[in-house]
């Protein structure tokens, strides 16, 4: 096995001509709070431009609201995942609403539906779905949309309530699957899974996606791309799955770095 290089030491710092921006890291979480500073450092020194921060439960929107009043480049998010849904209550769409009222939330998200973990309380994950769809059409800003081992009826939902502004984040479909998402005015987001040597899926995806259709995340603290697989994500490590795109797409690292940045602005509006 040859020695890794890591692209930084491939495009180098001093004439940067690309930027890159993160879609998708959880830096509200805990793992973050004692190095953020550096982190971000490190993430802007890598070309990272601008990362959006998802809502996960809705006890951490009060620290995404933090961050993003902190630092300039930083914007939210906010939802229930779908894990969480059994969370939600009367005051919840109201309390959502209100976050999102902030200038520098850009999206309704996480939200949608996992069946990996537990299928229990399906039925309550598709209306909290559904409440989070009208919130997002209300407000006229995208979903950012969880979809783990429920491809069809995600699907289904986003059809019914004609959903047409939003990301498929961490794709784990076919490319058939992609195609039919686009074709309904999604977006698809890919992550560290198309750097894994043995990840076919991911790659076929990256493929066979218009690059106008992509956007990059980490999903940090998860899901670090090669060769860093298994340890703590965060948002420097983009540049490796916009590499990653570049070559299995056979464009330059530039390219796949811009047109995803300019492909996330135009989405979030940021």
């Amino acid at each position: 096995m040859g020695s890794y290089t890591h692209p930084t030491q491939i495009y180098g710092f001093k004439m940067q001509n690309y930027r890159l921006i993160d879609t998708h890291a959880h830096l509200d979480f805990e793992d973050y709070q004692e190095n953020l500073d550096n982190i971000l450092a490190e993430s802007r020194t890598a070309g990272v431009e601008k990362i959006i921060i998802p809502g996960v439960t809705l006890k951490d929107l009060n620290k995404i609201i933090e961050l993003i009043d902190k630092y300039e480049n930083l914007f939210g998010a906010v939802a229930l995942h779908p894990s969480e849904a059994k969370d939600w209550n009367s005051d919840s769409y109201n309390n959502l609403k209100e976050y999102a009222s902030h200038p520098k939330i850009v999206a309704i998200g996480e939200t949608g539906l996992d069946y990996y973990w537990d299928k229990t309380f399906v039925d309550t994950q598709k209306f909290v779905f559904r409440e989070h769809i009208r919130l997002a059409k209300e407000l006229d800003i995208p979903v950012i949309i969880h979809d783990r081992d429920a491809h069809a009826d995600i699907l289904d939902i986003l059809k019914e309530e004609q959903v047409n502004k939003g990301v498929m984040h961490c794709f784990s479909g076919s490319a058939e699957f992609a195609a039919e998402c686009i074709k309904i005015g999604l977006y698809i987001a890919l992550g560290g899974p198309v750097t894994f040597k043995n990840a076919k899926k991911p790659k076929e995806v990256a493929k066979a996606v218009p690059l106008q259709k992509l956007v990059l995340e980490t999903d940090s603290p998860f899901l670090a791309p090669h060769p860093f697989r298994g340890k703590q994500n965060d948002p420097s490590k983009i540049r490796l799955i916009a590499e990653e795109i570049a070559l299995i797409k056979e464009i330059t690292f530039e390219e796949a770095a811009n047109i995803t940045s300019q492909n996330a602005e135009a989405l979030f509006s940021i």
